[in-house]
């Protein structure tokens, strides 16, 4: 009977653990990181009651608890919450309950608040991991023949380097003929994307920034004549957990946050941007107050690096629709701005073209710009054959699936920036450093 009582009991909790595991569609994920708070964010299966529980890593006696947030079906059943009862340079450890029932998750579910340096000590090193496109197949929907996507276990790799934080750099999910036409399509994407098992482990301890491209935002080449870019918009609210978008009700993206001693600029090259088959008049990629936005963040900004983030190649000298030269006038007006103010530290990051290259272009007088580009996480990549980017830095042309991870390492007066470009299963493509003091 004894027996009898135990098995039953074991039976039971188990089916409560099953039933409260079946209740979460995907995450939790860690979003952004400041001094006394950190996002986190959830999607359930249905309607529930969801909370984060966290506590000082190896600190299991003093815990503290978000508010609790019921999720709807308007957001997909997702939601963010605000675990602010941090304190500055602090790991955490956490746990997710929905219903107020603990769901356990076969990985480490871990967060950190952002180390108060400034006036103190040098700046502490640190490392991020970064791609773009990532296309997960749903063969029903997809077009036929070769998947577009695979080899998702580069998920895996990345979550093995352990970075700091993830910094998606556009066509996260990529919207269908079946998506980009109503809300219910919109929402099934991101939801069935951020659903794939490989990325999981990567959500749940990296804290997670993005900006989007063309594929997030709308059709392929999408731009601000897309009709339903308020949809894709309030979708990438909702599954991304960005500190800001500093352009309030004016729309977009666009955003900021610091790293240490590094500042990201975020930029929306979509939601303001000029037809590419649209050549009358005045042509943009950023739309007027976002621009002026950006020169005035980064004249104001005392990072030692300042690394702009946007869907498409700045630098590359092909003029292709994709590309920042096919804007040709506000790329000029953008990179003489940066020469005129004197503005030292200035790194492009993008992706969205398929392949990884490092650009650098020299400037006479001043120092050299390089743009990063990297791309594709998922997505089938693309070899550019007889590509005239006059600016490709020899050697560094990566034309598979691929990922990079970013360090800054040393002191004030010796800061590095050290890109390092992987293949899906890690290993290492190429590397080359950034000398801070070779950007003033």
């Amino acid at each position: 009977m004894k027996k009898y009582y135990i098995l039953s009991l074991f039976t039971f909790f188990c089916l409560q653990a099953f039933a409260q595991s079946s209740l979460l569609q995907s995450g939790p994920m860690v979003g952004y990181s400041d001094f006394l708070e950190v996002a986190l964010w959830v999607q359930t299966t249905q309607t529930a009651e969801v909370k984060i529980v966290y506590f000082e890593k190896g600190k299991p006696g003093s815990r503290f608890e978000t508010d609790k947030v019921r999720t709807t079906s308007q957001k997909a059943f997702s939601t963010h919450l605000i675990a602010n009862k941090v304190q500055p340079g602090k790991r955490y450890e956490y746990e997710l309950y929905i219903n107020n029932k603990k769901v356990d998750r076969p990985y480490p579910l871990e967060f950190q608040s952002q180390f108060l340096w400034q006036w103190r000590t040098d700046a502490p090193d640190f490392k991020f991991a970064t791609g773009s496109c990532v296309y997960i197949n749903e063969p029903e929907v997809d077009r036929p023949g070769k998947p577009y996507g695979g080899e998702y276990e580069i998920f895996t790799s990345i979550a093995k380097q352990k970075p700091d934080f993830m910094l998606w750099l556009g066509d996260n999910v990529y919207l269908r003929e079946v998506d980009w036409n109503s809300r219910t399509g919109v929402y099934h994407r991101y939801t069935h994307t951020r659903s794939t098992p490989e990325i999981q482990s990567l959500l749940g301890s990296t804290h997670n920034y993005a900006i989007w491209d063309d594929h997030d935002f709308g059709p392929d080449n999408s731009d601000r004549g897309f009709a339903n870019k308020e949809i894709t918009l309030e979708a990438f609210k909702d599954f991304w957990a960005n500190p800001n978008y500093v352009l309030g009700n004016k729309g977009g993206i666009t955003g900021t946050f610091q790293w240490n001693d590094v500042q990201f600029f975020l930029l929306d090259n979509r939601y303001f941007r000029t037809p590419d088959r649209n050549r009358l008049g005045d042509r943009t990629m950023l739309g007027q107050e976002q621009f002026q936005w950006l020169i005035d963040a980064l004249i104001y900004s005392k990072a030692a690096f300042k690394v702009i983030v946007i869907g498409g190649q700045v630098l590359n000298t092909a003029e292709l629709e994709e590309n920042y030269t096919d804007y040709g006038s506000e790329r000029e007006k953008l990179l003489n701005a940066i020469s005129e103010a004197k503005i030292p530290g200035v790194v492009f990051l993008d992706g969205d073209r398929h392949h990884t290259v490092l650009s650098k272009l020299d400037r006479p007088g001043r120092y050299p710009l390089y743009d990063i580009t990297v791309s594709p996480l998922t997505s089938s990549s693309h070899e550019p054959k007889n590509e005239p980017n006059t600016v490709a830095v020899p050697n560094t042309l990566v034309a598979e699936r691929n990922f990079a991870i970013i360090e800054f390492k040393g002191p004030k007066t010796d800061r590095k920036m050290i890109i390092h470009i992987h293949d899906v299963k890690g290993n290492e493509k190429w590397k080359q450093e950034i000398n801070a003091n070779d950007l003033k």
